[in-house]
């Protein structure tokens, strides 16, 4: 008899001869058909977003995001929920129970977004819709068809904008809108857009340089069809927005910060700290949480004060970092230079330390100038990896070695990549984002530059250990503001006090706290999951542990919930230590 029908007759005999796998077939049959088709309506209902964070399809137009949408889509998602709820997990094994894990929450969070209409609030301190239509203009157009597309979506921004502004009216009048107290000066990147003609506007940036493919004329009818559109759609949409913004939305916003003090206010920012840092922690836990390892890391900090041969207070200290020229590039230019040798210091050894790497490489590039001045320090993603050079004396050099760790290799710049290059993986979780797993791993790989050697002197050892009382800090006063109503000064103050950040860059990111409640939760709690779940499979595996294998083993899930990792290392451990690579021929897994 051949392999072939050999194997073939154990399938029948063991389809028949066992009901459960019958019914592990029918419930992972029924699953797939879930997610299959929620993805491809999810596509189609975001399409034309091509923000950082973005899952449409391409598209000619934008998403409709009116409140009768908004409804719809609560509806499409609740049936998503009741079909995923009829289904036993304990029938789903292997990958099928992970996946399932990790879309049933990610339905639950869609849902508890509609549920809560963050959709009334959609923009935060440092971006917004209006930004968000920004990444549309820097991306790399090659096929007319592409312009084409373009040109349509910069067409659609006044209705686009139209529904946007009618679903603020919408927070405003019960309440729930941003503070007033963090909007001053929040609508630049508005003006911005608003005030420039023609080939000046931030919109007519992909037709500056358009590929050689394209036909002379071709090019000069799309460069005519942009400018009409910018002239006729994009600056009144923008100056309308801008009047909105300035004469209703600013003077009508709520006077507190708190996000308890919204309507439903405590579930709220309960169901919010459950979708960043995806655990059912409380307020006062996570405080208290911060406060202890704030003092723990600042212990850490007095010690490398002490090897720096720093004479004075703690006080002293920051403020001597926070002052010498020593510490600040002198122009933009030294500080994207010092960026790019760190991350190719970063390319020499980061092969040592995972084993899988993405074959995706990123660019540095500055924070474009129109978001800069409320924009964070750094930022990285799948090919990009930008430097804020707006205010140098804010940007201290002994931080970069930390910031390059986190926003570019092995951080967000790999992470995300490697997940989009898991071919095996279901696309929801190829190209989701979970803040808790992917702000835990680039925060982790923070703390893998001690092991890398990436801090070569005591002042960026502290410039890490500052970074980590940073993230640590925030589980403090993200709770302090939200739960029990800190002022903003009182979280500047405590920043200040315990972190040697800048103060524009205090002050920008207490900002952002306030505007987007328990995000900022979700970095310190993810690493702590992830150098947890290390020190568990070093003690279990002993002299087997391999740090390849431990990263490949976290990297391979694509952007989970942080207890979906946890089980994923337990298997880890279950299986020896092994990479989930390691039977590939192509791939090699061992540590050199």
């Amino acid at each position: 008899m051949s392999k072939l029908f050999a194997s073939l007759g154990c399938v029948i005999c063991l389809a028949a001869a066992s009901p459960h796998a019958r019914a592990a077939d029918d419930a992972a049959t029924r699953f797939h058909a879930i997610y299959t088709r929620e993805w491809s309506w999810r596509q189609e209902q975001f399409q034309g977003l091509d923000d950082e964070d973005s899952q449409g399809a391409p598209s000619d137009h934008l998403p409709r995001v009116d409140a009768s949408t908004q409804a719809m889509r609560e509806r499409y998602w609740s049936d998503v929920l009741e079909k995923l709820d009829a289904i036993k997990p304990a029938e789903l094994h292997g990958e099928d129970a992970v996946d399932y894990a990790v879309y049933h929450d990610q339905i639950e969070t869609q849902l508890a977004d509609q549920h809560f209409r963050t959709w009334e609030m959609p923009f935060n301190s440092d971006s917004g819709f209006w930004s968000d239509l920004g990444f549309t203009a820097r991306v790399t157009y090659a096929r007319p068809q592409e312009y084409r597309d373009y040109i349509g979506k910069l067409r659609d921004i006044p209705r686009y904008f139209r529904e946007e502004t009618d679903n603020m009216r919408l927070g405003l009048a019960r309440g729930f809108s941003q503070p007033k107290i963090i909007l001053q000066g929040r609508t630049q990147s508005i003006s911005e857009v608003a005030d420039a003609p023609g080939e000046q506007n931030l919109f007519y940036t992909p037709f500056r340089h358009m590929p050689s493919s394209i036909p002379a004329a071709e090019q000069a009818r799309l460069r005519a069809a942009a400018l009409a559109a910018i002239k006729q759609d994009v600056i009144p949409a923008y100056a309308r927005l801008l009047d909105f913004m300035r004469d209703e939305y600013i003077p009508k916003a709520r006077t507190d910060i708190a996000a308890e003090d919204l309507p439903d206010g405590k579930a709220f920012y309960q169901a919010q700290i459950r979708e960043y840092t995806t655990l059912d922690m409380t307020p006062d836990a996570i405080h208290q949480l911060g406060l202890q390892q704030v003092a723990i890391i600042h212990q850490q900090m007095l010690e490398t004060i002490r090897q720096t041969g720093f004479k004075g207070s703690f006080a002293d200290f920051l403020h001597f970092l926070r002052t010498d020229p020593r510490f600040y590039a002198k122009t933009p230019d030294e500080l994207l230079k010092d960026a790019a040798w760190i991350a190719k210091e970063v390319d020499g050894k980061v092969g040592d330390y995972i084993g899988r790497l993405p074959r995706r490489r990123f660019a540095i590039e500055p924070v474009p100038a129109d978001l800069a001045p409320i924009y964070t320090g750094g930022r990285g993603g799948p090919g990009i990896y930008l430097v804020n050079t707006y205010d140098l004396p804010s940007r201290p050099l002994y931080s970069l070695p930390a910031l390059t760790l986190h926003e570019s290799s092995p951080g967000h710049a790999l992470q995300m990549p490697l997940a989009a290059e898991m071919h095996g993986l279901p696309d929801f979780r190829r190209y989701s984002y979970i803040s808790a797993y992917g702000e835990g791993w680039a925060l982790y790989c923070e703390y893998l530059g001690q092991e890398m050697g990436i801090y070569h002197t005591p002042y960026e050892q502290f410039g890490y250990l500052s970074y980590q009382a940073w993230r640590a800090a925030r589980l403090v006063v993200d709770t302090g503001i939200h739960h029990l109503h800190w002022t903003r000064q009182q979280a500047q103050d405590y920043l200040r006090e315990n972190t040697a950040l800048a103060d524009h860059e205090i002050e920008t990111e207490v900002d952002r706290y306030i505007a987007w409640p328990a995000q900022a939760l979700s970095y310190y709690l993810g690493e702590m999951a992830i150098r947890d779940d290390r020190a568990r499979a070093e003690q279990a595996l002993g002299r087997k542990f391999d740090i390849r294998a431990f990263h490949d083993a976290v990297l391979s899930t694509g952007s989970v919930p942080l207890p979906v990792l946890n089980a994923r290392i337990d298997q880890f451990i279950a299986d020896g230590g092994k990479s989930p690579y390691a039977d590939e021929k192509h791939c090699d897994c061992k540590s050199p």
